[in-house]
């Protein structure tokens, strides 16, 4: 098997990345419906209420996020992804029947929105770091890498499926198609051999187990400054069912249809960066850089594009930065990181990515309301260049990583022979 899918050698890491493509199809389908219901339904095209159900999906992290990591240390990860996955299909099925039924309104869907918040603040940290138990540790960066691509094939489908079947059928049986979907992951891990886990061993109970955790985190300059770029960049930036929501109704004029085929279009871009990804066989702190400044760049780009299909073109390489920056993150994290702690770790990982956007999606939305869509994309351009500008200074000051090495050595590998002599001399 290639070196790019070599983690799918291993049958429990098949059958776990095939029952995640199943239903993270279903679950782009239910955030893009949500967006719909909520954006030309339930309102009259009120982006601060879709940014309001958006940050009320993630506000639970903040809260709940440490404690999940910590339970994700000391449980067995397998049966607790069964019960955040089976809750978090039940929510998905009771959206689904109040939009059937014509019976849904705006507060109903905030208070799923939350309840699934609570089941997905369980169930991240322990999907994260349930893949360094699937395969062997050599095989992590491509586990991790190759989830990302499962999750953006799915991110390739599923808003274009979504956008048919609202078209076509209306936003409920969307959502009954995302809870259906669930059952292809709890499928998957009951059907897993647990001998063939290579479970780490799990964090005694005891006191101060979550400042144990934050404080492992301080003494890590390395990590701390990927939390910060990925706090950044996630609450400001990463805003793409909102943004692209707004772009297509307010500036382009287009319908359910349209909007959904740009979430697949730049899948393409975010689908290319996790199989580029899955190529490398580790990660360096240079494609965390390099990801979030040329996300900045392209937000830009796409924030000034004058046409629908221009903007969604401009969304290719955007997705493809969004995921290198990303990916790296998250592999750095994972590898980087003592077994014992990887739960709590990955939890404020999540945090910090998803708990920004409470206050990001509203603040986003409301700045696409007032000042134009453009802006709503404009805001996270800014902060972006701004964050990876911050991490060369400072990376460059306490000399931690050696950034002009790193680059030589990428220039090496990639350049002319020629170039190559040059540079040697």
């Amino acid at each position: 098997m290639s070196t790019m899918f070599r983690a799918l050698k291993v049958y429990n890491y098949r059958l776990w990345v095939g029952g995640a493509l199943v239903s993270n199809i279903g679950t782009w389908m239910q955030r893009v419906a949500q967006d719909w219901l909520v954006l030309t339904v339930l309102t009259n095209n009120s982006g601060t209420a879709v940014g309001i159900t958006t940050g009320l999906q993630f506000l639970p992290i903040i809260f709940l996020g440490p404690y999940a990591g910590l339970l994700a240390d000391r449980m067995d990860k397998r049966k607790l992804l069964l019960m955040t996955q089976t809750t978090m299909g039940l929510c998905a099925l009771v959206l689904g029947l109040l939009v059937v039924t014509d019976t849904a309104v705006l507060w109903q869907v905030y208070a799923l929105a939350l309840a699934l918040g609570v089941a997905s603040a369980f169930d991240a940290p322990a999907r994260q770091a349930f893949v360094s138990e699937v395969v062997e540790t050599r095989d992590v960066p491509n586990a991790v890498a190759l989830n990302s691509a499962s999750f953006n094939l799915a991110r390739l489908a599923g808003p274009g499926v979504a956008g048919l079947v609202i078209a076509w059928l209306g936003t409920g049986p969307a959502f009954l198609v995302n809870a259906a979907s669930f059952a292809a992951v709890l499928v998957s891990l009951l059907r897993m051999r647990p001998e063939e886990l290579h479970p780490v061993a799990k964090a005694p109970r005891g006191k101060g187990q979550i400042r144990e955790g934050l404080a492992y985190i301080r003494q890590r300059p390395d990590l701390m400054m990927i939390m910060v770029l990925v706090f950044l960049v996630g609450t400001f930036g990463m805003n793409f069912q909102l943004t692209n929501a707004l772009m297509a109704t307010e500036v382009f004029h287009k319908g359910a249809g349209e909007y959904g085929m740009l979430g697949s279009i730049m899948a393409v871009g975010t689908l290319a960066a996790a199989l580029l990804a899955a190529r490398r066989k580790n990660t360096r702190m240079l494609y965390v850089l390099g990801g979030v400044l040329a996300f900045g760049v392209f937000a830009a780009i796409a924030a000034s594009m004058p046409s629908y299909w221009l903007y969604a073109l401009a969304l290719i390489p955007l997705g493809l930065a969004a995921l290198t920056f990303m990916n790296a993150a998250n592999t750095t994290v994972q590898l980087s990181t003592d077994p014992a702690m990887r739960g709590r770790v990955l939890a404020v990982y999540m945090v910090v990515l998803q708990g920004g956007t409470p206050i990001g999606a509203p603040l986003v939305g409301w700045i696409g309301s007032e000042f134009g869509a453009r802006w709503s994309l404009g805001i996270g351009a800014a902060v972006a260049l701004a964050a990876g500008a911050w991490a060369l200074v400072l990376m460059n000051r306490r000399n931690e990583v050696r950034l002009r090495d790193q680059v030589r050595e990428q220039v090496r590998h990639y350049a002319p022979l020629s170039l190559r002599r040059a540079l040697h001399h």
